[in-house]
Formats: structure tokens, sequence, C-alpha cells
């Protein structure tokens, strides 16, 4: 049997998706015109592709879900979709997947949403180029931007997700790669991950959220090449890694964030080749991580380089740059001859009374902090880079 396809327009014969859905076929392409299509709870159960021409207007009327995904190897291409129904004990979204293989969802363009694409029990699909904004202003009356729930091998790239609740949540979710996204004023994540393993994240933006990234209760990720900025706040920060295993943070931009990182419980992680500039604190690490390896980033102009609480638990501190470095280098290797002690008694001071900030850069600070370098007292003896860079490091993104 050959494919066809079905055209909707105001003049064809098929004026709604609804009405061109109960005529296809699986394997068949349905064509709608530019033009508004006032239509909720749409249905796909069969193998079809719909497809946008001149971005028309599906509006939901806010009269609850708009496109629900049953089928295999579907296709949802070119569209404005809006108006979807808010519920508080119904999760509504503009399109939802569900138990489907072989989707692509893309060059959409959702707002007056509640949810926006909402993945379930979904696989080996695509999420490209869509547009996604909300209208949250607390977390418990917004939904995600993409939210994936027991999904694997699925590609989330392209996509710009604004003010939502967690511009991008992956629950039970393994095997996926986050890529080329831009999220922006998320109430709380920009990107959260929860129960959720061999996830891949490249080459993102996350800006201005509640907080950038959540990595929970997660092994095995990789965060590389992302650029992780001006996530302010009191509870605040670029990454957080909570009970996390062996997992890669490497090649990424943390820039003016009120904490880069902060870690609980996360064993074997790698921090290396990342920057780390103008944050409050870049790396803040409460104690219980084992095995981890802090080498090759650059630490530049933070307020405080490093908060550390507990033993060194085989952690290594090596071959960083700290623009707070004064050591000298006879032999030109570019390599400190005097190593480097990064944690600043300072910081162990806020730690215990917040309000002694206010004295940051004062002149008495600078002497406490000084003192405490060379007769450790407070502060761990044996945390140290013993070889500390004289030069920045260029780093692969910088070449």
């Amino acid at each position: 049997m050959f494919s066809k396809t079905l055209i909707v327009c105001d003049s064809c014969e098929y004026k709604t998706i609804k009405s061109a859905l109960e005529a296809a076929q699986d394997g068949d392409t349905i064509l709608v015109k530019e033009g508004i299509y006032k239509e909720a709870n749409i249905k796909v159960t069969k193998s079809v592709s719909i497809i946008g021409e001149g971005m028309p207007v599906i509006d939901g009327n806010e009269e609850g879900e708009i496109i629900t995904i049953g089928a295999d190897n579907v296709t949802i291409d070119g569209f404005f979709i809006k108006n979807v129904g808010l519920s508080y004990t119904t999760e509504y979204a503009a399109v939802r997947v569900v138990n489907s293989k072989g989707f692509t969802i893309q060059n959409l363009k959702l707002e007056k949403l509640f949810f926006g694409i909402y993945l379930q029990r979904a696989s080996h699909g695509k999420v490209l180029n869509n547009k996604i904004t909300g209208e949250a202003v607390t977390e418990f009356n917004s939904g995600n931007g993409v939210h994936m729930w027991h999904c694997d091998f699925v590609e989330v790239r392209g996509n710009d997700v604004r003010n939502v609740r967690d511009g991008i949540y992956l629950e039970f979710s393994s095997n996926n790669t986050i890529e080329d996204n831009f999220t922006l004023n998320s109430v709380r994540y920009g990107l959260h991950f929860m129960f959720s393993h061999d996830n891949k994240v490249r080459n993102n933006v996350f800006e201005s959220n509640g907080a950038g990234i959540a990595l929970m209760f997660s092994k095995d990720m990789e965060v590389n090449n992302n650029v992780i900025k001006k996530n302010w706040g009191t509870a605040s920060y670029g990454i957080l890694l909570k009970e996390i295993n062996d997992a890669k943070i490497i090649n990424n931009e943390f820039r003016e964030n009120t904490i880069a990182i902060t870690v609980e419980g996360s064993n074997r992680i790698e921090y290396m080749h990342n920057d780390f500039i103008s944050n409050g604190y870049a790396l803040r690490m409460r104690g219980a991580s084992y095995d981890c390896k802090i080498m090759h980033n650059n630490f530049l102009y933070n307020s405080f380089d490093l908060s550390y609480h507990g033993p060194m638990n085989r952690n290594v501190f090596d071959g960083n740059y700290w623009s707070d470095y004064t050591g000298y280098d006879l032999d030109k290797d570019g390599i400190g001859d005097v190593p480097y002690r990064p944690i600043k008694l300072f910081s162990y001071i806020v730690n215990r009374n917040a309000q002694a900030i206010i004295l940051l850069r004062s002149l008495f600070i600078d002497i406490i902090d000084f003192s405490e370098k060379v007769s450790p007292i407070f502060t761990p003896d044996n945390l140290v880079d013993e070889n500390p860079r004289m030069k920045r490091i260029a780093h692969d993104k910088d070449s």
C-alpha cells in the first residue's frame, strides 16, 4: 500500500487535524496549511507525520491536553501550539508522547502552557529545535519545559526553554543526550536529573535559572562543554551534585554564579578543564565525597575558590591555575615552585557565620588569611595543589 498526503485547510476536504487523523493510515503524512485550528485532545494512534506549512496555530482553548501521541514512528513538525489547560490534579501538556518509539517532535513554538513536551515511557526519539515559553512564577503553579519519565535513548537538542519550572527534567531516564539547548529563567532548575544514569549533557547554556543543573541520585554522567552563568540567589548554584557516582564534569564555563558547583556525597567525580570565573564560591564540597579529581581547572577572580568540609578522602587537587596564587617559578617550567593552599580562613568563618561576609575585601581579612596560609590551624593542612600553574590553562574550547 502506498502512503498518501492528506491536506488540512479551511477549504480542503479535511478541515481539522482530527478529521484527517481519522482517515489516515500508517505511513501517511498530514499536511496542515497555515491558519488557526481550535482543537484540543488530538489523539495520534497511527504512525503518521503531521507537518505544518507556514507555522499553523493549534489553539487548545485551555480545554486540557492538546496532542497525545500513542503510536510508534510519529513526527510532529512546524506548529505554534498554545493555550494548554491548567489543572492541579492532571499534568496537561502541549505535546505528550506515551509508550512510543521512533518519535520526532521538532520546530514547534509552545506558549500558554502548563507542561510543554511530556515524554512518558518513550524511547529512541528526538526533541529538536523547539521554542518553549512558559509564564512560571512559582514551582507550584507551573510545569516543566521538556519532561521525561522512564525514557531512554532520547536526543533533546537545539531547544530554547524559558520561564518554566524546570527547563528539562529527567526521572528514571537513562542513555539520553541533552545537547545545544538554552534554558533561561527556570523557576527551579535549568536541567534536573533524578535517578537517571548514563546521560550526556553537552554544549548547552543555562542562564539565570533558580539553579543551573541538579544531578541527583544518578551515576555515570557526563557534563561537557556547557556554559553555566548568572544563576544567582541565596540557595542557587551552577551545578548541584547529590549522591552522584562516576561522573565527568569537563570543559565547562562557570561564570557569575552564587556557587558554581556544590557537592554532597558524590564519589569518583572528575572536575577537569573547567573555567570558574567571578563566582561567589567556585567549588563547595560538603564532605562524604571520595576519590574525586580536581585537576587542570582555571579558578579566576572568585570570592572563594574552595569551601571544603571533612577529611581529604583521597580527593586530589592538582595542576590547577589559581588567580590568587602569588608563588614563583624559578625553573620556568610553568608550574609554581610553592604549593598552593586554596582554602581561605575567611571562607571557614563565613560558613559558620554568614553575616561575616560584610568583611570581605577588608585588610583584616587579608591578614588572617595570610596567617592561616603560613601556619594552618583551622583549614585542612593536607589540602594543597602541589603543582599550581603559573598561567591560565588553555582548554579545548578556547582553541
